[in-house]
């Protein structure tokens, strides 16, 4: 067990400085694109510095995945029961991951809903939270996080999507990613829906009312 503890603290500090240019979500969905006939086989990562992407990327995911970023320490309790309060009434479910928890998913650990998984993922968020601080957070989430199929971070998604660099997306380039996220292989940003234009839509009208964030001053 104290093995354990110091490898895991050991691996969060490395992160806290050293690019984070493979996750276990990449292979896992290398693997199901390997075996599968939906999906083609493809890897799109490139990692740049939070101060090479767009002011306004932070600002969207913060206002489409965590308005509360900035002032929780990992979790948002508040969401949390406004999420239990909701489904227990409605046939869809809402879920309160923060940008801290779904960081620590996204680098350490694999996608599932097991007690076990979900109690790592707690623990990793407050390593994250502690080591790392809310800047390192956000530029390992945006450099991490799938925004397509076979697509992960900010710069992949602006060339494979807009033919850009992350740095020269505009705001209505990040709300529309930002509108993606919740299941971004469903949802392109590339070729958005009507629907996907609706929430571009409503994260820019709430990326006013964000804190900005310190990247982005």
């Amino acid at each position: 067990m104290g093995a354990f503890f110091a490898s895991t603290i050991l691996a969060v500090v490395a992160y806290r400085f050293v690019p984070v240019y493979v996750t276990p979500l990449m292979v896992i969905r290398m693997v199901e694109q390997t075996f599968s006939d939906e999906y083609d086989v493809k890897w799109e990562h490139h990692w740049v510095p939070l101060k090479e992407m767009s002011k306004y990327m932070p600002v969207a995911v913060m206002a489409s995945e965590d308005a509360r970023f900035l002032k929780h320490n990992g979790f948002d309790f508040d969401a949390i029961q406004k999420a239990v309060e909701h489904n227990k009434k409605a046939k869809t479910k809402h879920g309160a991951s923060t940008i801290t928890q779904q960081t620590a998913k996204n680098v350490f650990l694999w996608p599932g809903r097991s007690w076990v998984r979900k109690g790592l993922e707690m623990y990793f968020t407050v390593l994250i939270e502690v080591l790392w601080g809310k800047e390192r957070i956000m530029e390992v989430y945006l450099n991490s996080i799938e925004m397509g199929n076979g697509i992960y971070g900010a710069d992949a998604c602006a060339r494979e999507n807009f033919g850009k660099t992350a740095a020269e997306l505009s705001r209505a380039d990040c709300a529309l990613i930002a509108a993606t996220l919740p299941n971004p292989r469903k949802f392109s940003s590339k070729n958005p829906s009507a629907y996907m234009l609706k929430r571009q839509a409503r994260i820019q009208k709430e990326m006013k009312f964000i804190d900005l964030f310190p990247m982005s001053e």
